[in-house]
């Protein structure tokens, strides 16, 4: 959670604002500047709004709030820079989202290895309303990593799949090693 910051002087103030008729009248800059000291931190943040929403510039308190803009939950492992570059990545992948592009880029983005992934392929449709849809209707989507030796979080991993495909398509997770194919 922010705090107030001390000093924080307002970009606007107040009695520079007010008619000409009262750059004398010593009380009335008295009391603006009373409500400078409580509206100045929020036109501050207001004026800084662009900062708060970019992943580079944003304060580090401020990250796991971001984060959660894009769908994005740390473990608590993570660096600050990670951080940073995980939720850059994360604004990019929801553009993505349900795609195989997309699961291939998650995927990527946390464990930082490249997923083969396969889907099940198209549409069903037909051309003649009588007749059945063509084909199988079993969507799927299956990803597959390569390990060279190195430990992966199943649970992690499924569901990091499971967030970026179409929730209506069953996936499947496996861990292949260096020689087996696909």
């Amino acid at each position: 959670m922010r705090g107030a910051l001390d000093e924080q002087v307002s970009s606007v103030p107040i009695a520079a604002t007010l008619p000409a008729v009262y750059a004398e009248d010593v009380l009335t800059h008295d009391l603006c500047a009373g409500l400078d000291g409580l509206v100045g931190p929020v036109v501050i943040t207001l004026d800084s709004l662009s900062a708060y929403l970019d992943p580079h510039l944003t304060p580090a308190d401020m990250l796991d709030w971001l984060a959660r803009w894009v769908g994005l939950v740390f473990t608590g492992a993570e660096t600050e820079d990670r951080k940073r570059a995980l939720v850059a990545t994360g604004a990019d992948i929801m553009r993505w989202r349900g795609t195989v592009r997309g699961i291939r880029e998650a995927v990527r983005a946390v464990f930082d290895i490249d997923p083969e992934v396969q889907d099940s392929g198209a549409a069903i449709a037909s051309a003649d309303p009588e007749s059945p849809a063509p084909g199988d209707n079993t969507f799927h989507v299956d990803v597959a990593i390569r390990t060279s030796g190195a430990s992966v979080d199943i649970r992690r991993l499924d569901a990091v799949v499971a967030a970026v495909k179409p929730a209506h398509i069953r996936h499947t997770i496996r861990i292949l090693d260096e020689q087996e194919n696909m």
